[in-house]
């Protein structure tokens, strides 16, 4: 994504210091009270019917919600997103950063509201850093757990497998929510993807080129075709004789009738 850098200058005071450390924070109390309070994460979460009934907070707490499941398996998700958006507003700048979140949380409330009744959560926009993450520095390897070694680019690979059978499989609220939330990666990637794409296309061609000419024979006999490719200790000459001169094999070359084109 290219902004202007007067454009940046402008808007980079509305822009919001230490995004990701607010969204772990908000994610961490929420994770704490709805392990007391049962209801309390339901009355968090994005669903447009209610926000159109008058619980408008909840165009803003829903990105407070915490990962779902094991409170261990929580908090290790709370480290990575607190550890990636902090590397992406460090790489980006923050207002770059900024943006990027932006554009995943509106795409999510606009994709949310095509279907009222259907609930939306940040999980795809947390996804979505994640990925962009992944994207920029694929051999990071962390400790799964805090134990696996695993380069970062495997589990960004696995997670995209996962959008495209939730896409494939899930209804259309689902698949609305997927493609908002990868928008954001898409508008900052979408070009640099188009070129490695073309380009890596090209070099591909390139290659097969290469290895086309690499592997065909140098020496090919004009009798009975064997080539110094398969038969790589056979001795092969030129009869001057012929016009043009032609390859012969060693057993062949004093015994073939000379030729000569008209």
């Amino acid at each position: 994504m290219k902004l202007s850098k007067q454009t940046e200058r402008k808007l980079s005071r509305f822009a919001i210091h230490n995004l990701t450390l607010y969204l772990v924070g908000g994610q961490g109390i929420a994770l704490l009270l709805g392990l007391g309070m049962p209801g309390f994460l339901g009355a968090i979460q994005l669903f447009p019917a209610d926000v159109m009934t008058g619980q408008w907070w909840r165009l803003l707490t829903f990105v407070f919600t915490p990962p779902f499941g094991n409170p261990f398996f929580a908090i290790f998700a709370l480290y990575l997103l607190y550890f990636m958006g902090g590397s992406l507003e460090a790489h980006w700048g923050t207002f770059r950063y900024n943006v990027f979140v932006l554009i995943g949380y509106l795409m999510t409330i606009a994709a949310a509201f095509v279907f009222p009744y259907h609930g939306a959560s940040n999980a795809y926009i947390t996804g979505s850093i994640f990925l962009a993450f992944a994207y920029l520095f694929p051999d990071y390897q962390i400790l799964l757990f805090f134990i696996l070694p695993v380069r970062i680019k495997w589990l960004a690979l696995i997670t995209w497998l996962f959008y495209a059978y939730d896409f494939l499989t899930g209804d259309w609220a689902t698949r609305l929510l997927i493609l908002a939330a990868i928008t954001n990666f898409l508008v900052f990637f979408g070009q640099d993807l188009y070129y490695k794409a073309r380009y890596g296309h090209r070099q591909m061609k390139r290659q097969a080129g290469a290895i086309s000419k690499r592997d065909k024979p140098i020496h090919t006999c004009t009798v009975c075709g064997i080539t110094d490719k398969t038969h790589p200790t056979m001795d092969f000459r030129y009869c001057t004789k012929c016009d043009p001169p032609r390859a012969y094999c060693s057993e062949h070359l004093f015994s073939h009738e000379h030729v000569r084109e008209p």
